[in-house]
């Protein structure tokens, strides 16, 4: 488990923050799935607080919401039971 980037925070991570200098931009996301060498983890509490620097602005990718399960043949069988 990776844990929030921010000194002394130990909570465990949930976001990614990257900067794109060529937008000025600070964009927060979902965790990635590797640790990034420019990149930053975040917990929760800290991603929601985040601020840019002046001139910049912050983006926020929220996570996809996860896909309805299919409903097949098979699960109407599982619904009776």
């Amino acid at each position: 488990m990776r844990r929030c980037s921010k000194t002394p925070c130990q909570e465990p991570a949930l976001a990614t923050l990257t900067y794109n200098y060529a937008d000025s931009q600070v964009v927060i996301g979902p965790l990635s799935q590797l640790a990034e060498p420019h990149a930053y983890d975040l917990c929760a509490a800290h991603a929601d607080r985040i601020t840019a620097p002046r001139g910049w602005e912050v983006l926020r990718i929220d996570a996809p919401a996860p896909a309805a399960p299919a409903r097949g043949p098979l699960r109407a069988v599982d619904d009776a039971w």
